[in-house]
């Protein structure tokens, strides 16, 4: 099978740590360009993964007409803009995580992805834990979810620069995640992000947030710590939290329901685990507890996820860009609520067939 040919809009950490290993493992994708502001980062990575050509014009990437994709890996306040322009030049997109900070720009991504009829990946990529979760709520294996937990924290954005300057040889403080000018949001769209995106994954469509974020830490004036409570389509109370104050970090999950509950990652090291009471008239009766397959629910890899949805002219049944306007619209109205003290009623829905086309969709 012909690979597809991918340019890189970002030449930061997140690139070179996350995508262009397991692009250059893979076998869907041939990096034929990548782009970025500085030129030791650039050639740095060109000689590692063996990229053939950098530039740093982004627009001559656009333009390329030898490119079927581009991956959009700048800081996120440069997502839509180039995310738009890449769609404009029949180009599928690849789009890191967050998708942006305002709500504006959420709804143009999403008319220009329905304009363009290409297909759009929003980050983060989700593992088979939360796939199995979303099939077995829906098969009632543990009676209707009344609310569920998600926890997605770590020690500071301070902390992954450390490593990412070694990485490039570099020195200094670059952290523009503090600086409210350029980076806008903090830990909530950050690591908060996956903490919301998996809830929506598995759990669907929310209707009302209550938000409390705090500035607890860091020398920055954005929040770093947050806690969001939201209210599902059916009335359960679900909560995401998390902090750039957690050095020891935390990535946890559990959904209860009226029949048992999971937990993520579960018992003795199992991936996810299932608790299911063995009576309903005794309180400390045992709760019966078994590890969960997950493998006839593992989506392929990240990359492989997107060439697939390319290949097939299809969106991404979780990651597509609907869900990630969802995700938007929630995380700002977190915000929104700690300033204002009131809960926030939502708009948007996330569509997750995996066929959407348009927001009549689903």
């Amino acid at each position: 099978m012909q690979k597809l040919k991918l340019g890189v809009i970002g030449a930061g950490g997140i690139v070179c740590r996350m995508h262009l290993p397991d692009l250059a493992q893979g076998t869907d994708f041939e990096v034929s360009v990548i782009g970025g502001r500085r030129e030791h980062r650039l050639k740095h990575q060109c000689q590692e993964f063996d990229i053939p050509r950098w530039t740093q014009d982004y627009d001559a990437i656009i333009a390329d007409d030898t490119l079927d994709a581009i991956l959009v890996g700048t800081p996120h306040p440069l997502h839509v803009s180039w995310g738009v322009k890449a769609l404009e030049a029949g180009k599928h997109v690849l789009m890191q995580k967050p998708l942006c900070g305002e709500m504006d720009e959420a709804n143009q991504f999403v008319e220009a992805t329905e304009a363009s009829g290409k297909t759009v990946m929003c980050l983060p990529h989700f593992n088979a834990a939360i796939y199995k979760i979303r099939q077995l709520i829906a098969e009632e294996a543990i009676g209707r979810v009344s609310g569920a937990r998600m926890r997605s924290s770590h020690g500071g954005p301070e902390i992954y620069y450390a490593e990412i300057r070694d990485i490039f040889g570099e020195t200094g403080d670059d952290l523009w995640f503090f600086d409210a000018k350029q980076a806008s949001v903090g830990a909530l769209f950050d690591m908060g992000v996956y903490a919301v995106s998996g809830l929506v994954a598995m759990l669907g469509t929310f209707k009302r947030v209550t938000g409390f974020v705090s500035t607890f830490d860091k020398p920055t004036e954005l929040e770093d710590v947050a806690t969001l409570v939201l209210e599902m389509q059916s009335g359960g109370i679900v909560t995401a939290e998390t902090s750039w104050c957690d050095p020891a970090r935390t990535g946890e999950s559990s959904v209860h329901g009226t029949a048992g509950k999971f937990t993520m990652p579960g018992k003795d090291g199992a991936t996810l685990s299932q608790w299911t009471p063995t009576s309903y008239t005794r309180e400390h009766a045992p709760v019966d507890v078994k590890a969960i397959d997950c493998s006839d629910a593992a989506p392929s890899g990240m990359h492989a996820h997107f060439a697939e949805h390319i290949r097939e002219g299809t969106q991404p049944p979780l990651s597509n860009v609907y869900t990630a306007r969802h995700v938007t619209e929630i995380l700002l109205a977190g915000l929104e609520s700690s300033a204002t003290g009131r809960a926030i009623e939502l708009t948007t829905e996330a569509h997750n067939c995996g066929n959407c086309s348009s927001s009549d969709c689903c």
